[in-house]
């Protein structure tokens, strides 16, 4: 009667082997007292927990031995023997470690018997040869490493010996490993061992003290040997890149290591290592040692992963600290991190860039710890000027929005590593005589920051760091009004962390300055108005989704920072309560004050409810917010009374009686938000009642015995007991009532969610454990009937609701006894699983999914189930039952569908519009998916019926694959095959079958005579084929009507329908580990026909329904083939692949392939043989596909690869999209852009449309997912410098695109011509924007860009001007932008010229006023440099303001397009520049023009 025990933790026991046990059996004594006898009892044991016991005691009783006892045979046998326990345990086993630290405690004059028993013992492991053996072997030497001073010892004894294991055993694995190439299961185990010998190595060389002096003194010994034979080997993994980084990373840590170790003097290590990155090793200059070990490194063609992890290796291996390698470590700092410039511009792969930024931030760390005492050279070189902190601040602004968040947490760790560098090479008299005023490098990069947008993800965290660095004082004097900002951004859900983080940041920041120097506690008023002030309107005023980001974020985190804020909140808020209660959009007062008070008890800064409702908030309050207008009022009062710190608070009588009267009014809650808040809520509070009770039944039981006042209650417990009783009862007493036949879907959710939640919370009681209240007492027979009702919802989430419920109930609660019932129920089911309406099938499901579960079954299976039930024999009777009831009802329903598919293949007319096929799989798949398919215990029984399935699905799928297969399937109808004239049917079955192959582009498709018909003779032989069809059924003759509609959704629906049955099934049923072997239900070659039948389908389907839910059974299907330890399954997916590729590379006319729709199901069977590539690997075949299907899409002047680079585009298209391949997809997407540009220009339209749906693809993998409807929101934009810093490929293709747009715009004579590729590239030149941050130091230039840009802007397509425009303002950095306006309005025309386009007077005036609208932003309108800037701009302007007063002989169009766009920027320079003279100049007859 308590709360339930965790279960015990579970320990493998130890086992020795006969003769140690017969050997301890002679040593123990007969009192039992002796070492031995202590041993034998313990390994006699079968429960490892009980061993720990007996292991601890093992030290004691040796130290009350005397010292004459170390010479006691008895003693040495069983330490031997303890050697041996240790040894054998696994490296996981806590006894191990357990044995360890009981064993470092054992008395000294023990030490030297034990280290010969230890030694003697790993002496044996090292000799072994058996290769499945060394990882055993390597873990106990890493185990005796680990805090183990025994097993240190014996090590170091054996050195020798473990360094040639060592190197033996990484050359046989790396041998085994090259052997089974291919299988991955194989070499992802076999890697892990080379990745283990590989850290062992390095640990040894580490934890032996003096290695060097002790073991490497001739250079001709054993040690040095093997010393020699790993250094190579190691040099040999770095440079693989065949095996994984990690191994290439750890083998870059034990190269340094080892040359560390080995090369003499010391004192030239550092210039080693910088000739060996610098690829400048002098060969004629290092020993012969270093040179045949590490001649791969001494090249020039080293690869850029092999440099990176020496660096890393560098890095993490030598010692940095106190400078102790002179100048020569500081020229290796130095050279390290210009080599991480170097390969930051080369490397592509997104985990090496990952390791990159993880190199980085290490660099900042150790340049920290050489600048503690390094040269003045060196700071001059790290200080916040120099170029290095430069480049390092560059990376920083370039990669702080990477899609991978640990990159980002790098770039956060190298730019707070920056400021503490840039502190270090501050001399301490110029950092105490000056301030931050003076420190301009600190002022700004404050400045720079503050300017950025506050949609940059990356300005957040090194705020923060800013923050810690300078304090909030020095931002709050330049931003005085930056709490507000932030707080303004948290509507956007994905900035929301990031400015929550920054704001805790500053507001902890800010109190801790304050009360530092306040001497009175006034200082709270200050910190209040600067955070607690904002916050409140917010809560009051702000938007919806503003004030949920701010409640769920920003308060909980302030209210921790200061409990005592709450009064103060409170009091504010109650003050405003009663004028602003808030309305059905907008939550008031109120809906603060309650959001504030259930996060405060939430985080437990109320110590009680009772004292929240008499001191805080009235109860009329509570009731107010309960029945709120507002949705989110009604969830934070529900959430104030439920929600707690503490589980097991007792619920007061109060409480339930208001969530009695919420639940009255908000079951019918219209919003799907708002009901999972309701239930969740409800659940926490069950769950407080039914922990609170046990707490309740304990103090019940210590009350009888000692009668005095509780604490948690005032009341006896029994009658809070009785009280939640009754409360529960009465909730599930409504919850019922709301159940009543035509209730809304919103209210039988709710009820049906909350039933559950209780039936969950509340077990039915097992052992000692008591509980409170149980849901199964109060159903009865109508509450039971109202469940079954459920299952007729139209809503399949209903039934799924009412079917956990039914399953979370007692069987005796559900058990059918009146068999004529169950009988009803079941062929009710059966005859749903067949019906016309798609969802009848669902209910079918459900239904028989629940009845298989009950004891018994029709009458009508028990024949035979008699057979069946005297092969089950005595096991799990549920268990069995379950099973036995899923084999019959499968049958049954095989047997159905065996005898309808046979009809079918007759007339597929009649199965469309009588029993439709694909209800009965949909049945037979949900039974299969409840049960536990891999404990099977009737496996003879299940073998032919799963071959059966099988059957029944290929012959399924051919009676209405030609519809699906067919060129147009939405408007088919075939023929019966009981037709009464053959030569119609064959025209018919001709008709249908696909007719957009891969000849589809090569040659037209022509009518032959043969195949012409009268149509006026089809109708007059076979009646009434286009509206209706004679359906001649088994019992009665009816005439129904049949539409295209209703046969296609029957042939979809049963394709799909069969591939989630086939995925199930693969994905489910266990498969034989052998051809014969009786372990497994799914035979390899079954396997096969299942790929074949998806690769079939998916390839040559055209209904998108089809091959959509095909690819959901085939991704299922290669899941399980990766991971299948059967090498020639888990070679098919990449043979498939091959083939595919080969099948669309050689374009051949007579292919299946579909050529149109997409590539219709093409690219869904590509997609899912590589997204299940295991992501741990190297990805082989998607760098592989993606390297073909590239160049598949590239240019090409063959006419022949039309279709190949559709279906390419296509292909590529479906990858770019595909989550699941994530970053490794990305160093494709430059070579995808230029395809898709390139393909734009195709005169053929099937490639510039799949180039256009590309390019769409790429654009949103690129900038981000559209999250409003602004099209160039800057949520969805990059900077130039970040965008070619990621994709530094498209910087001179671009480039190159642009000239050759730009040359043609206008020409000489005047002929229009529209450049197909131009749109495009604006369109990805426009989503750049320039940012404060953006240096000139990048050898990635934006100026060559402009002049291209502004020629664009001459298009005579509108719409090209504007995207002209706007993409000329990122290319202008802001310093430049005065000049570059001056430049655009001296290309207008004077009065005085004769010819000139108005085209190019547009599109000059848009440039300039989109560069003017950059400047317009609030951090620039009251710079002097600004206004200076528009009264220059304004100067030039008026010399052309001809151009707005005079008769334009053009049309409307033209007329008011530059009307509008001379005004426009002239306007915003009268606006900001305060010209009202101009401005009034303005106001005649052409601004007419501006509004048109």
């Amino acid at each position: 009667m308590g709360v339930k025990k965790k279960k015990e933790m579970q320990v493998t026991a130890m086992t020795i082997c006969h003769q140690d046990l017969e050997t301890l059996r002679s040593l123990a004594d007969v009192e039992g007292k002796n070492l031995a006898s202590l041993l034998l009892h313990c390994v006699q044991l079968t429960d490892g927990v009980s061993q720990i016991h007996y292991v601890k005691q093992i030290v004691p009783l040796l130290e009350k031995a005397d010292k004459n006892g170390a010479c006691d045979p008895t003693i040495r046998s069983c330490l031997d023997i303890l050697a041996g326990i240790y040894l054998s345990l696994t490296v996981k086993n806590p006894l191990k470690k357990v044995l360890a630290s009981s064993l470092n405690g054992l008395p000294e004059f023990f030490l030297t018997e034990a280290i010969q028993s230890f030694t003697s013992r790993l002496q044996e492991e090292l000799n072994t040869t058996d290769l499945c053996s060394y990882r055993k072997v390597t873990d106990n030497i890493s185990s005796c490493m680990e805090n183990f001073d025994l097993g240190r010892a014996g090590v170091n004894n054996l050195l020798k010996n473990v360094l040639h294991f060592l190197q033996k055993s990484l050359i046989e694995i790396s041998e085994e490993n090259r052997k089974f190439a291919g299988n991955h299961i194989v070499q992802t185990q076999l890697m892990n061992d080379l990745l283990v010998g590989t850290r062992v190595s390095v640990m040894l060389v580490q934890k032996i003290q003096d290695f060097q002096r002790i073991h490497l003194k001739t250079s001709g010994s054993p040690t040095w040997q093997s010393m020699c034979g790993l250094l190579s080997i190691f040099t040999k993994f770095l440079s693989d890149d065949d095996l994984l980084q990690t191994i290439q990373s750890t083998s870059g840590l034990a190269v340094i290591l080892f040359i560390k170790a080995m090369f003499h003097p010391p004192e030239k290590i550092p210039d080693l290592i910088s000739s060996l990155l610098l690829r400048s090793v002098d060969c004629t200059s290092i020993p012969d040692w270093f040179l045949n070990c590490c001649r791969s490194l001494c090249c020039t063609d080293v690869s850029q992963s092999t440099l990176l992890f020496l660096c890393q290796g560098t890095l993490t291996m030598l010692d940095w600290q106190n400078g102790s390698m002179g100048l020569s470590g500081e020229a290796l700092l130095l050279n390290i991190v210009h080599v991480l410039f170097t390969l930051s511009s080369q490397i592509k792969e997104s985990t090496l860039e990952l390791f990159l930024s993880r190199i980085l931030a290490s660099w900042t760390n150790s340049a920290i710890h050489v600048l503690e005492s390094s040269s003045p050279s060196l700071k001059d070189s790290l200080n916040g000027n120099s170029s290095v902190v430069g480049r390092l601040l560059e990376y920083v602004y370039t990669h702080w929005e990477y899609p991978l968040d640990a990159l980002r947490h790098q770039t956060k760790i190298i730019f707070r590593n920056i400021l503490q560098m840039h502190q270090l090479t501050k001399e301490k008299s110029d950092s105490e005589t000056s301030g931050l005023a003076a420190d301009r490098f600190i002022c700004d990069l404050t400045e720079s920051l503050l300017q950025l947008e506050w949609h940059v993800k990356g300005k957040y965290a090194c705020l923060g760091c800013l923050v810690d660095y300078v304090g909030i004082g020095h931002i709050l004097a330049l931003a005085k009004t930056i709490p507000s900002q932030i707080l303004e951004v948290m509507g956007d859900q994905s900035l929301v962390p990031y400015a929550s983080d920054l704001l805790e940041t500053m507001f902890r920041n800010h109190k801790s300055h304050l009360k530092s120097q306040a001497v009175d506690s006034t200082w709270i008023d200050e910190w209040h108005e600067t955070w607690v002030s904002p916050l409140l309107f917010i809560l009051c005023e702000g938007n919806l989704d503003q004030k949920s980001y701010v409640i769920d974020y920003y308060l909980p985190k302030l209210l921790n920072c200061s409990p005592e804020s709450l009064s103060y909140m409170v009091k504010i808020l109650q003050t405003s309560a009663d004028t602003k209660t808030g309305s059905h959009n907008s939550r008031g007062a109120l809906g603060a004050l309650m959001a504030c008070l259930r996060t405060a008890r939430a985080h437990g800064h109320l110590q009680s409810a009772t004292d929240a409702w008499r001191n805080l908030v009235s109860s009329a309050r509570i009731k107010q917010g309960l029945i709120h207008q507002h949705c989110q009022v009604r969830i934070d009062t529900l959430g104030l009374l439920c929600e707690s710190n503490r589980s097991t608070e007792i619920v007061s009588m109060e409480e339930m009686q208001w969530i009695q009267f919420f639940i009255t009014y908000n079951l019918n809650s219209q919003s799907p938000g708002v009901r999972q808040q309701i239930c969740s809520l409800l659940k926490k509070l069950f769950c407080r009642i039914q922990e609170s009770s046990q707490v309740l039944y304990k103090l019940e039981q210590s009350r009888s015995k000692h009668e005095s006042e509780n604490e948690l209650t005032k009341q006896h417990p029994s009658v809070s007991l009785q009280q939640y009783k009754n409360f529960m009862s009465s909730i599930c007493n409504r919850l019922f009532e709301a159940l009543f036949p035509g209730s809304s879907y919103p209210t039988r959710f709710s009820a049906l969610t909350i039933l559950g939640s209780v039936a969950e919370v509340f077990p039915v009681p097992e052992g000692q454990v008591q509980t409170v209240y149980q849901l199964s007492h109060d159903i009865d027979v109508g509450r039971f009937q109202t469940l079954m009702e459920c299952f007729t919802s139209t809503f399949e989430e209903v039934k799924i609701l009412a079917f956990d419920l039914l399953m979370k109930l007692p069987k005796t609660v559900v058990q059918f006894q009146d068999s004529e019932k169950l009988q009803a129920l079941f062929q009710a089911a059966l005859e749903l699983s067949s019906s016309t309406k798609p969802y009848d099938c669902v209910t079918a499901s459900y239904l028989l999914n629940f009845l298989i579960w009950q004891d018994a079954l029709p009458s009508s299976l028990s024949a035979s189930l008699q057979t069946q039930q005297a092969s089950c024999g005595n096991g799990d009777k549920s268990a069995v039952v379950v099973e036995r009831n899923t084999l019959m009802v499968i049958k049954c329903l095989l047997e159905n569908l065996e005898e309808e598919v046979s009809q079918a293949e007759n007339s597929l007319l009649q199965a469309a519009a009588s029993f439709p096929l694909y209800g009965r799989v949909h049945c037979i798949t949900g039974a299969l998916q409840r049960l536990s398919l891999n404990s099977l215990r009737l496996v003879s029984e299940w073998r032919p019926v799963v071959e059966k399935l099988l059957l029944m699905s290929y012959r399924l799928s051919a009676v209405v694959s030609p519809v699906i297969q067919s060129s147009s399937p939405e408007g088919l109808i075939p023929m019966d095959t009981d037709s009464e004239s053959a030569s119609r049917l064959q025209t018919i079955l001709s008709e249908i079958q696909p007719r957009d192959t891969n000849d589809y582009f090569t040659q037209a498709k022509i009518l032959k005579e043969r195949d012409s018909f009268d149509l006026e003779d089809l109708n007059a032989s076979v009646p009434n084929i286009g509206a209706s069809a004679e359906i001649k059924g088994s019992k009665e003759r009816k005439t129904c009507d049949v539409t295209a509609q209703m046969v296609l959704v029957c042939c979809w629906r049963s394709m799909k329908e069969v591939a989630l049955l086939l995925g199930t099934l693969c994905q489910l049923l266990p498969m034989q580990s052998m051809p014969e072997s009786s372990n497994g239900l799914l035979t390899v070659e079954q396997v096969k026909e299942i790929g074949d039948y998806f690769k079939q389908h998916l390839l040559q389907s055209r209904h998108r329904g089809a091959f959509e839910l095909a690819y959901t059974g085939f991704v299922k299907l290669t899941e399980i083939l990766n991971r299948c330890p059967n090498v020639s399954l888990q070679n098919l997916p990449e043979q498939w692949l091959w083939n595919v590729l080969e099948e669309i590379k050689c374009s051949d006319p007579s292919s299946k392939l579909c050529a149109t729709r997409r590539s219709a199901g093409i690219p869904f069977y590509i997609q899912a043989l590589l997204a299940s590539e295991p992501k741990k690997g190297k990805m082989d075949l998607l760098k592989i596909t993606m390297k073909e299907l590239i160049t598949l899409a590239g240019p090409t002047d063959d006419s022949r690869s039309t279709v190949s680079k559709v279906h390419a585009l296509n292909i590529l298209r479906a990858l770019f999209r595909d989550t699941r391949l994530g970053e490794n997809i990305i160093p494709y997407v430059a070579d995808g852009a230029k395809a898709a540009i390139l393909g734009f220009t195709s005169p053929v339209w099937a490639v510039r449309n799949s180039s256009t749906l590309l390019f769409s693809t790429l654009i949103t993998r690129i900038f981000g997912v559209k999250r409003g409807k602004d099209e160039l929101s800057k949520k969805n934009r990059m900077t130039g410098s970040e965008f070619f810093s990621r994709f530094p490929e498209l910087y001179p293709f671009l480039l190159q695109q642009l000239e050759a747009v730009a040359n043609t715009v206008d020409s000489d004579t005047g002929e229009l011509n529209r450049h197909p590729s131009m749109f495009l590239l604006l369109l990805v030149l426009g989503r750049l924007y320039p940012s404060p941050m953006d240096g000139t130091s990048s050898a990635l230039s934006m100026a060559p860009f402009i002049p291209f840009i502004m020629r664009c802007g001459r298009s005579p397509v509108y719409r090209s001007r504007v995207m002209a425009a706007r993409a000329l303002v990122p290319f202008v950095m802001v310093d430049e932008i005065p000049t570059t306006i001056r430049t655009l309005l001296a290309k207008l025309p004077n009065c005085t010229d004769q010819c000139f386009r108005q085209n190019h007077i547009h599109g000059t005036l848009l440039q300039v006023f989109h560069l003017l609208e950059a400047c317009t932003d609030s951090k620039y309108r009251l710079n002097a440099y600004f206004q200076q800037l528009l009264a220059d701009v304004a100067v030039c302007t008026r010399a052309k303001l001809w151009l707005a007063k005079r008769l334009l002989p053009f049309h409307g169009f033209h007329r008011k397009s530059s009307s509008a766009g001379f005004l426009s920027p002239f306007l915003l320079v009268g606006w900001e520049g305060g010209d009202g003279v101009t401005a009034s100049r303005l106001n005649g007859p052409s601004c007419s023009a501006v509004s048109a």
